[in-house]
């Protein structure tokens, strides 16, 4: 292991487990900074004794680069960002290639029963050059989508995916990026092409959150689950995802849709509790209305800048290649940054 990058958003407290794991590996943390977290706050913290910090602060000054075409698409269509979560990751792969490091833990801030031991044996995996990314186990409370979670909760088997909440990869091998959408740690895998390989490895457990609690969650996610849902269809049966056109989104948009209508019908019957069925419901009529702006030709535009994007994130990494320290690195991206230790202290090439 070379590093861990955090994308911090909630209360600093959150950050505990990361920071005694950054402090068991004697690996440096990169915490990336907005919401209820601030750099210099988090830097002056008692928890972050005998951890070599560095903490960023990512706000609206931030130069946003490159600029993404998928960006524009969503923005044409009238999707709100989803945060900026996909830009913090970037953010990390920038940061990872400037340093040299090839091979960083991505960690959110709500994952924690991480075991040191087990995270040097997953990195061991990546080593191996066999694997693209090797992802942590959850061992705690499911990460799905709200659809997802709705359908479990109506006594489908619902499995899951490794994620980019605890993920280890090599930024210098890789020439992918986190689109500004929902399910972007899956697009990050797909990035570098098909097939792939990806590992499981070592255990973590994501904290417990009521994915009904707020319908708007569901609406702003079912453009990414109907996207990635649909390429990641393909794969299991045996199509190239760069083959799906507008035909195919006609067809599988239509049958997301129908899949958001067959949950709905069955939560009464399998959801005992009143208030809990209400608040199913409603997350999905939520995501059932964003659905109906979900069009084919939305689908295939995105995939199509998508794949314009790839190209401008390569001629932008290309640039960073060059950097020989993260100093440099952080005058390129405009970024105010806070050392708890000397810059000498965190590694680099």
């Amino acid at each position: 292991m070379d590093a861990i990058v955090v994308p911090a958003f909630r209360a600093p407290g959150a950050l505990r487990d990361a920071l005694a794991l950054a402090r068991e590996l004697k690996r440096p943390m990169v915490a990336l900074c907005s919401g209820e977290v601030q750099a210099r706050r988090l830097a002056d913290r008692r928890d972050t004794k005998g951890v070599t910090l560095l903490a960023i602060d990512v706000h609206d000054g931030v130069r946003k680069v490159p600029s993404f075409r998928t960006d524009r698409v969503l923005r044409k269509a009238g999707f709100a960002p989803v945060g900026d979560l996909a830009l913090k990751r970037n953010l990390g792969l920038l940061i990872a290639v400037a340093a040299g490091w090839d091979r960083v833990l991505f960690l959110d801030d709500d994952i924690g029963g991480v075991d040191p031991t087990q995270v040097e044996g997953a990195a061991a995996l990546l080593g191996t050059g066999q694997y693209r990314a090797v992802g942590l186990h959850n061992t705690g409370f499911p990460d799905n989508s709200v659809v997802c979670h709705a359908y479990r909760a109506v006594g489908a088997d619902q499995d899951t995916f490794i994620g980019g909440g605890a993920m280890i990869i090599n930024p210098l091998e890789t020439g992918s990026f986190f689109p500004n959408v929902y399910n972007e740690d899956w697009f990050f895998l797909l990035g570098d092409g098909v097939p792939f390989r990806a590992a499981r490895s070592g255990t973590m457990v994501q904290r417990d959150f009521d994915p009904f609690a707020a319908p708007r969650r569901a609406a702003n996610e079912e453009l990414g689950d109907t996207l990635a849902e649909g390429l990641y269809w393909m794969l299991d049966v045996g199509q190239d995802p760069a083959a799906a056109g507008p035909g195919f989104w006609g067809e599988f948009v239509f049958r997301r849709r129908a899949l958001i209508d067959h949950v709905l019908a069955k939560v009464d019957m399998h959801v005992a509790d009143t208030a809990r069925a209400f608040s199913i419901k409603g997350s999905l009529r939520a995501a059932k209305g964003a659905s109906a702006f979900v069009t084919p030709h939305l689908c295939h535009e995105f995939v199509q800048a998508w794949t314009d994007d790839l190209r401008t994130w390569n001629e932008f990494l290309d640039r960073f290649a060059n950097f020989t320290t993260v100093e440099e690195a952080f005058a390129e991206l405009g970024l105010d940054h806070v050392w708890s230790r000397a810059v000498k202290d965190v590694p680099s090439r």
